[in-house]
């Protein structure tokens, strides 16, 4: 099984959420593609224009396990595919800060699974994130949305929102390029985390 990897290449503090100006929202560009030629995943680009994380998955589409990594090369997030009964799955986010690799028996820093809902009109599929002790709703995370929001469960409050991506002129550009936006004083890295696993459930990655 061939094994994804995420480098943010920028500064560290690109993914620090206790860097910089607490009150201001950072703005991330996120493009659906890989730089590898021919190879699956994503690129993110920070407020500065240069990349901050990258995902290549080369010629696998579907990987079960994906690493997130500083610009030094050490590993900070593991994320598992962990398979349950019939077609439910979730993913796992282990936190590796503290060493080269996610020991065996930790428990994971945040999971995430698709649910649904049932509304008047149908069912609509929603994420459901457990972190910390904290729980999180991301709405409208599916193949083909041009818009979803990471919100919190506690309050409601907007965490992060994802959006197709508009010049200055208001024209949209390709559908698989976004605009990531994570609000203040908020993890980027778990945000980010969070939006790689979208694009795996989405099969976008």
């Amino acid at each position: 099984m061939a094994t994804a990897r995420i480098q943010p290449l920028s500064a560290s503090q690109l993914h620090d959420p206790t860097t910089g100006d607490e009150n201001q929202k950072v703005v991330y560009t996120v493009w659906m593609k890989s730089l590898v030629f021919n190879g699956h995943g994503c690129t993110i680009y920070g407020q500065d224009g240069r990349v901050a994380y990258r995902v290549d998955n080369y010629a696998c589409t579907r990987s079960r396990e994906v690493f997130v990594m500083d610009t030094g090369g050490k590993t900070l997030i593991k994320l598992l595919l962990k398979k349950n009964f019939g077609f439910f799955s979730t993913w796992q986010g282990y936190s590796c800060c503290d060493g080269d690799d996610a020991a065996a028996d930790q428990q994971p820093w945040f999971s995430v699974r698709k649910e649904y809902r049932v509304l008047k009109n149908g069912r609509a599929a929603v994420v459901r994130v457990a972190a910390g002790g904290k729980a999180y709703t991301i709405d409208g995370a599916l193949r083909g949305s041009e818009y979803y929001r990471v919100s919190d469960d506690a309050d409601g409050a907007s965490v992060a929102e994802v959006r197709r991506k508009r010049t200055s002129s208001g024209l949209a550009l390709g559908e698989d390029v976004l605009t990531l936006t994570v609000g203040p004083a908020k993890d980027h890295l778990l945000v980010v985390g969070l939006v790689v696993v979208c694009g795996l459930i989405s099969r976008c990655i």
